[in-house]
């Protein structure tokens, strides 16, 4: 798209988008636009193919000529998903696509999952970058929203639990009662002003979706329906 010849689509875009200095320059690479290819041995130009027209070098173990993609490194164990539109790593009997999230995910989700219509197609909501075709190994949440594994880590270490998106907790079974449980134990030690002791809030849990009222303290409001403290307060 450039007239220029590039190592792969990741390298154009680090050199024509993200460092980019002028915005009207920015752009990425269609990988199903690339018309032409040149031979790292001999230098020929020519044709996507799988080979060398010229000295007849395979252009990588694994081609995918729907991509334009060519890796030697084949233990990734790429494969192209038909319904994604673009090639993938970890195995295709690892992973099944999902028609409502229009994604592939592990099989280990496949039961468990809850759909969100093009759950992927959206940037990650703590770093920006677009999740869908991401090289960064991504979590789907219980809520069913979707984030780089690395950015949940971070929320996890700024000592933020709940999802960007939707405000649910993304901890689950004994991870998130211990979270509770712990924050049981705050509210027990911190021994709040005799005028707030019996002073009680209206809340709304962003968990179990409850409005109650519960007494008021600065650790946190605890919900009355499922002993959470996801809350906030009406």
């Amino acid at each position: 798209c450039c007239g220029e010849f590039v190592w792969c689509r990741h390298c154009h875009n680090a050199a024509k988008s993200d460092n980019e200095q002028d915005p009207k320059k920015r752009h990425v690479l269609d990988r199903s636009a690339v018309k032409e290819v040149m031979c790292a041995l001999c230098s020929s130009v020519q044709p996507v193919g799988s080979h060398c027209s010229s000295c007849g070098i395979s252009f990588g173990l694994y081609s995918c000529l729907q991509c334009n993609f060519f890796d030697d490194d084949i233990t990734k164990q790429q494969f192209h998903c038909d319904k994604c539109g673009i090639c993938r790593v970890g195995g295709r009997e690892n992973y099944f696509h999902c028609d409502t999230c229009n994604c592939c995910y592990a099989m280990l989700l496949r039961s468990t999952h809850r759909c969100i219509e093009n759950s992927m197609h959206h940037n990650c909501p703590v770093c920006f970058e677009y999740l869908f075709d991401s090289v960064k190994p991504i979590s789907v949440m219980p809520c069913g929203h979707t984030i780089h594994q690395d950015c949940l880590r971070s929320l996890a270490d700024h000592r933020s639990y709940v999802c960007p998106m939707c405000s649910k907790c993304y901890m689950n079974g004994d991870s998130k009662q211990q979270l509770w449980d712990k924050m049981d134990q705050e509210v027990r030690e911190t021994l709040m002003p005799e005028e707030y002791r019996n002073y009680q809030v209206n809340i709304l849990c962003n968990d179990c979706g409850n409005r109650n009222t519960t007494l008021f303290h600065v650790v946190g409001l605890k919900c009355s329906g499922c002993g959470g403290y996801n809350t906030r307060r009406l």
